[in-house]
């Protein structure tokens, strides 16, 4: 019995050190941890959502609107609060099959339990109605007003514009730090995709008092936390949308492409890839018919043929050649070679021309595309100098474009013809002077080229976007640098071969001629391992003031002449002179009729443009 007292004496200060525990841990909490406990606690309450700025506009280089957005409607979830007991609930709502809802929750709770992601994008407001009136049922599932591209005629360009889609898993994770979430819109291809950073905007938050369903009851301090989101900028482009939808036309049931550049600046007037597609696709829920076009057609109209598609250039070539042999000093104004049909060192089955035309000089070689000269000439200069040549105009280099996946194409030098052909000869390289062979060029690469050929030598560096602007503000921002080089050639020599060009126009092509404008060209007929020869063409206009380079490429359409001459000359002459003349608008018909290299149809229809 004497050791109570001293039992209780235990005891006692056993309660009193651990209310003194809990008094320190509590003034710890209250007084030194406020801000971070504070925080977590709020956190628990309060729901910081997102707010989606509005994407940038594009427009034309004349003002024309051709993208914008309108409202869509996302269903989102946090699959903390979501029970997959109502998973058969939204499959019905939103008329989906059970296991893509599964899917889609499995997705969403790898990526963040507590963190909403897209459960359905572009839902209507009927759907979402519907939704909201189960809401106390279907703990877990909020909304997000969201956007969707709109886009407005009268022309497609959809490999220059490009898509937005869905950010894939792999783009997610290079881009975390960048607020992007799983079901987020991000360009993917075209102007969308280069400008990504720039039309996509700031986003915004707003803060929601939310219960312990997840359900909001209340703005958060009458939203006096909340930010704003800033709108993505304006995108001013140098296309111009009536002629870029006229090239559209003329392209109708025609593989092929077309490039037209400003020969000063590089300002893309039009680019157009053939067959295309229509952009509206993406901004809805893909059909059977829509997946089956767009990435089962064997004609992949996602391909974009006017910068991705390398071809032999043929005799588009021929004055790059001119140039080189002139520059070299392997001949000079008045050299002549003489042309019995063919060229000596492979006798008539091999380096065949076209025709027998005798003693002829540069000039004339070019006007009458003499086969047998330009063989010369690649006999006479080495495919370093080729190779080096080429460069300065922009062939085998890869093109400085804002638009994606331009390829390098290729000039061959001596490393690749000893690496492909050990032990190779003079008589293999030869037909690189008539633009064949392992020659490889793009549309763009060739209206880069011709564009240096028609300002004197002034290589432009290819861009679609003119200015980018600040919406609120009108302010411009800065774009990556449009840099010119000049290509160290005599200027005689430049003027010699306008003056063939012109002549091809003049006098072998002569119904290529623009009413009232003087221009010069260069046809082509590349040969194709894939059927008929490629119809090529290359031009600028006028002459002495260059305004517009245009180059043209239509797969398995035969002569230059006679297809891409045709479009080419047609897409210059609204351009310059502003209509096409009455005498030729039957001419257009026949182009847009003309079936020959018929893709499967990508559903462009025939305008009235030109009536």
């Amino acid at each position: 019995m004497e050791d109570n007292p001293t039992r209780t004496r235990i005891f006692a200060l056993l309660i009193v050190a651990a209310l003194g525990i809990l008094i320190l841990r509590l003034a710890q909490l209250q007084l030194i941890d406020t801000e971070k406990y504070a925080g977590e606690s709020r956190n628990n309450a309060i729901r910081v959502s997102r707010v989606l700025p509005g994407r940038g506009s594009i427009y034309d280089r004349n003002g024309d609107l051709m993208v914008d957005n309108e409202p869509a409607y996302t269903l989102q979830i946090t699959p903390r609060y979501f029970s997959d007991e109502n998973i058969p609930l939204l499959s019905e709502l939103l008329s989906l099959p059970d296991s893509v809802i599964q899917s889609r929750v499995l997705a969403a709770r790898e990526w963040s339990v507590f963190r909403p992601s897209t459960l359905a994008r572009g839902i209507s407001f009927d759907v979402l109605a519907r939704v909201l009136e189960l809401q106390n049922v279907l703990d877990g599932i909020t909304y997000e007003v969201d956007q969707k591209r709109q886009y407005l005629g009268p022309a497609r360009a959809s490999h220059v514009l490009g898509y937005v889609r869905e950010i894939t898993r792999s783009q997610l994770n290079r881009r975390r730090d960048e607020n992007y979430r799983p079901g987020d819109l991000i360009g993917q291809s075209g102007i969308e995709q280069h400008y990504e950073t720039m039309v996509r905007g700031q986003l915004g938050r707003s803060l929601n008092m939310v219960d312990k369903r997840g359900q909001i009851i209340d703005s958060f301090l009458d939203g006096s936390e909340n930010e704003s989101p800033t709108s993505g900028l304006d995108l001013h482009l140098t296309i111009d949308a009536e002629l870029q939808a006229f090239a559209e036309e003329l392209f109708v049931n025609k593989r092929g492409a077309i490039v037209a550049l400003d020969p000063w600046t590089g300002e893309i007037l039009v680019m157009h890839s053939a067959p295309d597609f229509d952009l509206n696709m993406f901004s809805k829920p893909m059909t059977d018919a829509d997946v089956e076009y767009l990435f089962e057609n064997p004609e992949k109209p996602m391909f974009n043929r006017a910068i991705q598609m390398v071809q032999a250039p043929g005799s588009t070539f021929k004055p790059l050649m001119a140039l080189l042999a002139l520059e070299n000093g392997v001949i000079t104004e008045n050299s002549t070679v003489t042309c019995n049909g063919y060229h000596p060192r492979g006798g008539p089955g091999v380096f065949r021309c076209l025709a027998v035309h005798g003693s002829l000089a540069v000039e004339d070689a070019l006007a009458k595309s003499c086969n047998t000269f330009f063989f010369e000439m690649m006999r006479r200069v080495d495919v370093e100098s080729l190779n080096k040549h080429a460069a300065k105009f922009g062939l085998g280099v890869k093109p400085p474009t804002d638009i994606p996946g331009a390829a390098t194409g290729l000039v061959p030098d001596s490393a690749y013809y000893d690496k492909r052909y050990p032990g190779w000869n003079l008589g293999q390289s030869m037909s690189l002077g008539v633009g064949q062979g392992e020659i490889q060029a793009s549309p763009l690469q060739l209206a880069r080229y011709v564009s240096a050929i028609g300002n004197g030598g002034t290589l432009v560096s290819p861009h679609i976007v003119r200015v980018a602007r600040d919406k609120e503000t009108g302010e411009h921002v800065q774009l990556e640098d449009r840099s010119t080089s000049q290509i160290n050639i005599d200027p005689r020599y430049f003027e010699l071969v306008k003056k063939g060009m012109s002549r091809v126009i003049s006098e072998t092509s002569y119904w290529l001629q623009i009413p009232g404008v003087t221009m010069a060209g260069k046809t082509g007929t590349a040969q194709n391992s894939r059927g008929e020869d490629d119809s090529v063409f290359v031009m600028f206009a006028p002459i002495d003031n260059p305004r517009i380079a245009i180059a043209t490429l239509v797969e398995n359409a035969g002569y230059g002449s006679t297809t891409a001459g045709p479009i080419a000359s047609l897409v210059a002459e609204l351009f310059l002179n502003g209509e096409i003349a009455a005498s030729r608008r039957e001419w257009v018909r026949r182009i847009i009729e003309d079936t020959r290299s018929a893709p499967i149809t990508s559903g462009r229809t025939i305008t009235q443009a030109v009536q």
